[in-house]
């Protein structure tokens, strides 16, 4: 919830009145609706409406309140006579608070980190490290480690600190008073050569837990960088950086999950590795730790959906399902002209927003070419075409107040050599392709 001002202006006087207003889910996207008015009046300070607007949500939820709230307690009647009804008074009936002895030490947070340790035990996480070689210690700390990934991440440095804020000493009985960012990197060199057998372990205990069943595998990749020479790291490399750090080495880290979301097997390869030659090694991998599962089918983006590739997927006995290559789409165009035999897909909305709008997609099947095996599968849909439509638009303007720049260079005698004017525009034509087609430019 927060607090809203609105103004009216009626017979040339300006009226203010202040809401508290929560952000609901719609259809038609998220929308505000008012919870109550608070009147004409200021509330309070703007810088202190959002304490406030939590104070009141509060109140609202009937929990207890330690002190009274002075803003609060001075709201205008109209319209706030059933929140101040459900506030919770703190008083003669609940006690008085001194508190200028109040005093607060060694405060630790532990709700998220009690329930991250009970999903830790319940799911046997330890037993899987240990039958994979790990001691006692080395679980400990790789349960600290899991945690703070999930709760609020940091970097090995600052999270032996974080560790100290927590319960997770009073939780598992033991001291983290010394525990510092070295011990933890060594964990690390423990857990790496280990995972083959840990991802495995992890697997079977997702399928048992859950029913998975082991029909798709999606397989994508990602890099992570180094800044530094990270001369000790043989893959550290350099090569295309999704994070447009071309300057720094980096690992490419490939993950393959199944159609629920849940990892089934992941590989860090060199830097310079380039995507569409880690497919196979990938399928090899997996097979390591999950078996192999003929008929799956194998998700894969149009990077990585070359012959060679698509040939090994085959030969693997598995299914597979790629976008098609760009410069092959054109083949279809009357196909896409069509508008015969499309068929809509329902596609169900999200289960947090049940009002959302989905927008619409069709298919349908392409018609066989000669000696063609694979099948083709038209797909339309309106967020696609709304998509490349907004581009063309934003390239269309952008080519347009180049040319008008070029325009003026020229009129003004600032670029006079023909070729050199050529080139310009032969430059903006490579810059501006999606567009530039569709336009003539002559000198």
């Amino acid at each position: 919830m927060f607090i809203k001002q609105t103004t009216k202006r009626l017979k040339g006087k300006t009226y203010f009145n202040h809401l508290l207003v929560e952000s609901v889910a719609t259809d038609k996207g998220p929308r505000h609706r008012v919870v109550c008015s608070l009147g004409s009046l200021e509330p309070a300070p703007p810088k202190e409406w959002r304490a406030l607007a939590r104070r009141m949500e509060e109140a609202l939820d009937e929990q207890q309140a330690l002190l009274i709230d002075k803003p609060l307690a001075a709201l205008p009647e109209p319209g706030c006579e059933g929140l101040r009804a459900r506030r919770p008074r703190v008083g003669a009936d609940s006690g008085e608070f001194d508190l200028e002895g109040l005093e607060f030490e060694q405060c630790r947070e532990a709700g998220p980190v009690h329930v991250g340790h009970q999903m830790w035990e319940r799911l046997g996480l330890d037993q899987i490290l240990s039958q994979a070689g790990l001691s006692d210690d080395a679980q400990l700390l790789s349960q600290l480690m899991t945690l703070n990934r999930l709760i609020a991440p940091r970097s090995e440095l600052a999270m032996s600190e974080w560790i100290r804020r927590t319960a997770l000493a009073d939780m598992v009985q033991k001291d983290f008073s010394a525990l510092n960012e070295d011990r933890l990197y060594r964990n690390l060199d423990k857990l790496y050569p280990r995972r083959t057998a840990i991802e495995a372990q992890l697997v079977e205990r997702e399928r048992t837990l859950f029913g998975l069943k082991e029909t798709i595998y999606l397989y994508d990749l990602t890099s992570t960088y180094f800044e530094g020479q990270a001369l000790a790291n043989p893959k550290a490399m350099r090569g295309y950086s999704r994070d447009k750090r071309s300057d720094c080495k980096q690992v490419v880290v490939g993950l393959v999950l199944d159609s629920e979301g849940f990892p089934k097997a992941h590989e860090v390869f060199a830097g310079n590795r380039p995507d569409s030659t880690t497919v196979a090694e990938m399928l090899r991998a997996l097979e390591k730790r999950t078996g192999k599962v003929p008929g799956a089918t194998v998700v894969v983006d149009r990077g990585m959906a070359d012959s060679e590739n698509l040939a090994a997927i085959r030969s693997a006995g598995y299914h597979y399902l790629v976008a098609g290559q760009q410069v092959g789409r054109g083949l279809y165009q009357e196909q896409f002209e069509t508008e015969q035999n499309w068929q809509e897909i329902e596609r169900e909305p999200s289960p947090r927003n049940p009002g959302q709008k989905k927008v619409r997609v069709f298919v349908k099947a392409a018609q066989p070419g000669e000696g063609q095996q694979e099948v083709i599968a038209l797909c339309w849909s309106e967020g696609r075409t709304q998509k490349d439509r907004a581009i063309r638009q934003k390239q269309q303007g952008r080519l347009e107040l180049e040319l008008q720049k070029l325009q003026r260079r020229v009129k003004k005698g600032r670029l006079r050599d023909s070729a050199k004017i050529h080139q310009a525009i032969g430059r903006l034509k490579e810059r501006y392709s999606r567009v530039a087609r569709y336009y003539q430019i002559s000198l």
